[in-house]
Parts: structure tokens; C-alpha cells; sequence
């Protein structure tokens, strides 16, 4: 008799799982300490989409791999995402069809169910309350593949003018592995102008063809994906489009939102704001060779690319400085500036006070101005104290000020140039040796090079929302940029925005009502991570400008340990093995931290004040910080469960999982809004306070265990984390063992 075994493909996961209780004649052990029973694994996942008006159609292709040595035969199920209303379905398997079953949500929930009691795995929790694709599959011999093609249509539902397509392609919580070859593609047509446009997931490139096609996707090898694939876009509601998004993880509690002001991408050139353009390049002798051939490069494209209604003026310094004009200059000049530029030669030393409030000087308080600085060097002639230089700037500079630092090689004052571009509304961006610098200075001009409305102020009516990145002020608004903000909210409820901001000097105010904050549980789980990543960001900036107070760490430290994200004050705990223990051993991970636990364990560490302001430490830590605090993705975060994947073996075997308490031996997990340490076996919630909570005890798989995801479907996520868990709910702990 041949050698099979049984197993059910998860689509969406990319699970391998035992569906016959025959198979077990005693409790199946946890997923991780029997690595896949089936010698089934995935080998590819690929996507492709197309949107056409709000209807979807969704391809898939996944290729598995039977690696064991005995036949593997079994069944598919693919859980929809949420809400996804299926029709013109179709399967093959290598080339046949097959007549698959829609499974509704309560159909699909009782196979969950059923696989988890025979598993003693609450992995498909998850998918609890969704439809799912299920179909037999005929057996896949030793070392053979089966390639599996899904097509189904949809209707992608929109809120307020905002879409969303949403598509099932996470796979953390099935396995530890890789999948060899992942990729997906979204074509999105509509008849109405596409405004908004976003992706929570920063692998996806997103490209505007027209006004009314987007292409969106990516493609990747070795990759295990955390997250489903999100896709958000939006159509006018006004001159500017809001869109608005939340999340709320129960009505007690505080809510988080997350705003999109974006402009029309093809704008009038009469809706274009004319501004003045000030070159500042620095010219000392440090800047020879390459350097100074790409920073004339650099200067020359910001100056072939003015708007017809903009003016010019160009500044060189080392030891003194040198102007192209005594006055602010028409377009038309332009080439003649560049010819000059190019015309001249590094040397001599860095007198970064004396260009730059000559700069400052030269701005016309009536037009926006725009004031691009790039240096290499530390200042060394003249005014050489950085606090110095910024109050010299300030008592000769516009309100209309913008500036933007451009830093290149590590040899630059760091706190100089962030302190710079944090007061005057711009952005620090540093240029590494390897790197050229007509690329970085030319990507940011594109973004900046037609502002739309200036000075912006939100007003959430009634809704009281605080706490929001960026921090007023606000930037500016860009043609063909997006302006996104953060932030957490009390009561929920509907709305009225009003958005005001200047054009030409003149007010302007766009109102948005009806925008809905969430009052009950619900929303997009990513945009806690979100904020968190922007304010730790702007945090530690803080720190790193202005010194260390036991707040703004203790601050850092909530956050980091609350939402997963690695920190200079926490990554270091990782090492230890014990991410918030107490000195004394004692504590849970996740346990309000006691106030002499932030000051304890950051004094083991070199602290941020002792840095040098100066150095490829200085940078490294600079870009850092500025990219957490500009952050659009929350996944961009360091996170403390980052642990190298094995990828596929050699021999057609799959590769083995890895041993330990639930899938793998990372000690944190970050699911939705919330993070998880792993102690002794048991997933902590880092919300739990053993000494504020009340702990109700649950036994893993009982009737109570089953009556708890009842009552709170919004828990599924975490309960599939693993058979040992502490959640908490409300002011509640309930322990599942």
C-alpha cells in the first residue's frame, strides 16, 4: 500500500495542515514541534489584479512542493478577505479545472473550528468570519508540484469617496519560512479622477499614469509577509481631496486616525503658488572632485526645472561667499546661472553663517521661499557655534522660510541641519559617501517644486483630536504630493474638518463633513504602529537636539515596548534575553514600567547626549530618526521580532521549522495594534498591569475559551498567536492555558 498523508492547503496563509482526526490517536502537539507533517510547503505566490470602476478581479498562482517521501493528497481552502462579495470563480490545478465550493462564513468558521480542535492549533482563529474557496485536491507524488490558479471577481466598497481592496497574503502566523518568488501587481482604472492613493506595505511601488490609472505592486524572493496586502484610494471631494481612516481597539479606549490631504495631481499652473528658489552650494575646498561635480549637477536641475512664475538666486561660499545677483531673478536667467555654477571651482574654508543669513535676507516676505542648503563640512570660519548660527538665521529670517538641508559624507554637523529644517518647515536629508547627490536633491525638488497652500491648520470640530504627527506647523501642500497625519482622537462619532491655509497670500478654507471617527471597536489595525513609529521619531530627535530628560525617555520607552519597535534605549533588552524584566528578575513583559526601570536600564547604555554631532554614527542615527518621524508605514519600524527566515532547501526537502512555544522562537510578536512577549512559554499581552487587572483563568479549546471569541470577535487575532496566551480585554486578563 502506498505511503500518503493527508493535509488542507490554507491559501491565504500558506498553511499545511492534518484536516483528519484519523491521523492523531492522541493530542496533536503544536504546530512548531512537528515541522509540516505533510512535507507540503509553498514554493511561489503570485498575484495580479485589476480594477476597473470598483470591480475586481483578482488572478492567483501558487506552486507547492511536496518534499516529504510519501504522497500527499488533502484539500484547499482559501479564506476571502473580510466583506468580499465573490462571483465568476474559477480553479484549475496544473491546467484542469475544478469545481470549487464557496464556503460562507459559518461554513468556513466550522472547518476552522474543527481543524483547531484536531490540532490543538488556534492558528485559524484568524480567519474566523470570513468566506473561504474550498476544493479537493488530487494527491501531489514525492517531489512533485502542483500549481493552483484562482480567479474571482469582487467589489472593492469605498466609505466617503476612500476604496479599499484588501487581499489575503500574510503568513507569519502558518510558518516561519519564506516563500521562494512572491509577487503582486494591481492595475486601477477609474472614470473619476484617482486622488488619494496608498499602500500601508512599503515594499509597494505605486505609479500614477494619468489621472485616472494606477499601478501598484512588487516582487520579492525569500519573502514571509506579516501583513495582508492593502490598497487604499480615493476620489475627489473638494479642490483638495480627505480622506479620512481609524482604528479603535474598544469603545473605552482612545482611537487612532489617520488623515490624507492630497491635491489634484494635474493642477493648473494659475493654482501654482510662484515662489523664490535660493540655492545656497557650499564651496570649500572639502568638496572637490566628485562632490562638487554632482552638487553643480544638482544645482543646475533645480534651476532648468522652475515654474514659469518663479524666481531665482544662487549663493557659492567657503570662506566668504559669492552671489550670482544682487537680486532675486527671473526664469529666464536661469541657464546663465548655471553656466556660472558650473564655471567654478572648490576651495577655501566653510562659512556657513555668513551664506546663509545672507539668504535669509535676500527672501521676499510677499512670495513663498524655498531655500536649498547643501554642505559637507562643519562650520569653521566666522560663526562656528551651532546655537549661534541658528539665532543669527532667526533674527534675519521670513516667516515664509522654507529650508531644506542637504548633508553630504558623514563630516556634517548633524544637530546643525536637523535643528535647521525642524524650524523652518523643511526636511533634513543626508547624502552618504556612496551615494550622488544630484539624485537625492533632484527627488526632493520634484516633490516640493509646486506648492499649492502654505501655512496649513486643521480643525476636527467636534471630534477632540490631539496628539498628531506631523506637529504643527503643518508642511506644505505639493502638487503630486500627499500630506499625511496621525494622530489619536477620544470620542468618536461624525465630524466636520475644516482645512485652511494660504494661496498667494490670500486664505483659503476647504471643509469635509460627515468624516467619520469610529466609536466602537473596529478599523484598520496598522495605524497604531503608525503613529507610534512618528512619535518615537519625533522623540528621539528631541532627545538627540536638546538633550535627555527622564520624560521624553521614559516616553521612548512606553512606546517602544507597547508597540514592538526597537529603540537606542531598548534594543538593548533584546540582548539580555528579558525585554522589560525588573533588575530583581521579577515583572511581565508589557508591566508599565516602574520609574527607576527607564533610568536603571539606560544607564548601562551610552547615552544620546554623548554622541557626537558629527561622525557616520552622527548621520546613521539622524537619517534614523528623521525616517521614523516621516514615516507613511508603520512596517518601516525596526521591530524586536525580526528573526532570519530559513530559506527552502536544497534536494527538493522542505525546510524545517523552527522549534519552540508557538511558530517560532521569537521572543516578541506584533499583531494588529498590540504586542506580545513570549515568557516561559506563555504569549504576555503588553497591555497587562498584573496589579491593576483582574485574570480569569481559561482553559485552551473548552466551551469558555470558544464563548470568549463569542463575544469578542476582536480578540481572533490574538488568540491565534498560540495555545498559551494572556489577552486582555478591557480591564480584564484573560489567561488562556
Amino acid at each position: 500500500m502506498k505511503a500518503s498523508r493527508l493535509f488542507s492547503f490554507i491559501g491565504a496563509a500558506l498553511m499545511l495542515l492534518v484536516a483528519t482526526a484519523t491521523i492523531f490517536t492522541s493530542p496533536a502537539p503544536s504546530y512548531a514541534q512537528q515541522p509540516f507533517r505533510s512535507g507540503v510547503y509553498l514554493k511561489s505566490h503570485r498575484v495580479s489584479v485589476t480594477i476597473d470602476n470598483q470591480v475586481a478581479v483578482t488572478k492567483i498562482e501558487q506552486v507547492f512542493v511536496n518534499g516529504g517521501s510519501g504522497l500527499a493528497e488533502g484539500q484547499y481552502l482559501f479564506p476571502l478577505p473580510p466583506g468580499a462579495a465573490v462571483s465568476d470563480l474559477t480553479l484549475y490545478i496544473d491546467g484542469q479545472a475544478f469545481k470549487p465550493q464557496l464556503l460562507s462564513a459559518g461554513q468556513a468558521q466550522q472547518i476552522y473550528t474543527q481543524i483547531v480542535r484536531q490540532r490543538r492549533d488556534p492558528v485559524l482563529l484568524q480567519y474566523v468570519g470570513r468566506d473561504a474557496i474550498q476544493a479537493n485536491i488530487f494527491p501531489i507524488p514525492a517531489g512533485q508540484e502542483r500549481k493552483i490558479e484562482i480567479t474571482y471577481s469582487s467589489v472593492v466598497t469605498g466609505d466617503n469617496g476612500l476604496f479599499n481592496y484588501l487581499y489575503p497574503l500574510k503568513t507569519d502566523y502558518a510558518t516561519t519560512l519564506p516563500v521562494e518568488q512572491v509577487s503582486l501587481s494591481v492595475n486601477l482604472t477609474s472614470k473619476d479622477p484617482i486622488s488619494t492613493i496608498y499602500s500601508p506595505n512599503p515594499l509597494v511601488i505605486i505609479s500614477r499614469l494619468d489621472e485616472h490609472t494606477v499601478r501598484a505592486g512588487f516582487e520579492v524572493t525569500n519573502y514571509r509577509a506579516t501583513e495582508d496586502f492593502a490598497l487604499y484610494y480615493g476620489v475627489p471631494n473638494n479642490d483638495i481631496t480627505a480622506n479620512l481612516l481609524t482604528y479603535r481597539a474598544g469603545a473605552n479606549e482612545d482611537g487612532y486616525f489617520m488623515l490624507m490631504l492630497t491635491p489634484p495631481t494635474n493642477i493648473d499652473a494659475t493654482r501654482v503658488i510662484p515662489k523664490d528658489v535660493i540655492v545656497v552650494l557650499d564651496q570649500s575646498g572639502s568638496m572637490q572632485g566628485d562632490k562638487w561635480t554632482q552638487a553643480r549637477a544638482a544645482a543646475e536641475y533645480v534651476l532648468n526645472n522652475l515654474n514659469p512664475q518663479d524666481r531665482f538666486n544662487a549663493i557659492v561660499f567657503s570662506t566668504g561667499y559669492r552671489l550670482y545677483a544682487n537680486t532675486m531673478q527671473s526664469k529666464s536667467e536661469a541657464p546663465n546661472a548655471a553656466r556660472w555654477i558650473n564655471g567654478l571651482d572648490a576651495l577655501g574654508g566653510t562659512d556657513i553663517n555668513l551664506a546663509l543669513t545672507t539668504a535669509a535676507q535676500m527672501s521676499d516676505p510677499e512670495r513663498q521661499t524655498i531655500l536649498l542648503f547643501l554642505t559637507d563640512g562643519l562650520p569653521s570660519e566666522g560663526v562656528t557655534d551651532a546655537k549661534s548660527i541658528l539665532a543669527n538665521l532667526e533674527a534675519s529670517a521670513k516667516p515664509n522660510l522654507r529650508l531644506f538641508a542637504f548633508g553630504v559624507g558623514d563630516d556634517v554637523d548633524t544637530y546643525l541641519l536637523d535643528s535647521l529644517s525642524t524650524k523652518y518647515g523643511g526636511t533634513s536629508v543626508y547624502v552618504r559617501p556612496q551615494e550622488n547627490i544630484e539624485q537625492k536633491v533632484s527627488t526632493l525638488y520634484n516633490k516640493i517644486t509646486s506648492p499649492v497652500l502654505t501655512d496649513l491648520k486643521l480643525d476636527f470640530g467636534t471630534v477632540m483630536a490631539d496628539d498628531y504627527y506631523p506637529t504643527a506647523p503643518l508642511p506644505d501642500l505639493f502638487a503630486g504630493s500627499q500630506l499625511i497625519v496621525v494622530g489619536r482622537y477620544r470620542a468618536g462619532g461624525l465630524s466636520k474638518i475644516t482645512l485652511t491655509g494660504l494661496l498667494n497670500g490670500a486664505p483659503q478654507t476647504y471643509i469635509y463633513e460627515g468624516l467619520k471617527f469610529t466609536d466602537n471597536a473596529g478599523g484598520q489595525p496598522f495605524i497604531p504602529r503608525l503613529w507610534a513609529t512618528r512619535k518615537i521619531g519625533v522623540l528621539l530627535n528631541q532627545i538627540r537636539l536638546n538633550g535627555e530628560t527622564k520624560e521624553l525617555v521614559d516616553s521612548v520607552v512606553q512606546l517602544s515596548v507597547r508597540y514592538g519597535i526597537i529603540t537606542p534605549y531598548t534594543s538593548f533588552l533584546i540582548q539580555e534575553n528579558d525585554i522589560v524584566a525588573r533588575n530583581d528578575g521579577g515583572g511581565i513583559p508589557g508591566t508599565p514600567l516602574p520609574p527607576s526601570f527607564a533610568s536603571t536600564r539606560v544607564a548601562m547604555m551610552p547615552t544620546m547626549t554623548a554622541m557626537p554631532t558629527a561622525g557616520a554614527a552622527a548621520v546613521d542615527k539622524a537619517s534614523e530618526n528623521n525616517n521614523l518621524a516621516a514615516s507613511d508605514s508603520g512596517m518601516l519600524a525596526p521591530t524586536l521580532t525580526a528573526v532570519p527566515a530559513s530559506a527552502p532547501s536544497q534536494g527538493g526537502q522542505p525546510p524545517a521549522e523552527e522549534k519552540g512555544s508557538g511558530r517560532s522562537n521569537e521572543p516578541i510578536k506584533q499583531v494588529n495594534d498590540r504586542t506580545f512577549f513570549l515568557r516561559a512559554g506563555v504569549w504576555i499581552d503588553a497591555l497587562y498591569d498584573p496589579n491593576t487587572m483582574q485574570k480569569v483563568s481559561i482553559d485552551f479549546l473548552s466551551d469558555a475559551y470558544f464563548k470568549l471569541l463569542d463575544e469578542h470577535p476582536e480578540i481572533k487575532d490574538y488568540l491565534a498567536i498560540g495555545d498559551k496566551v494572556i489577552v486582555v480585554v478591557g480591564n480584564v486578563a484573560y489567561e488562556v492555558k
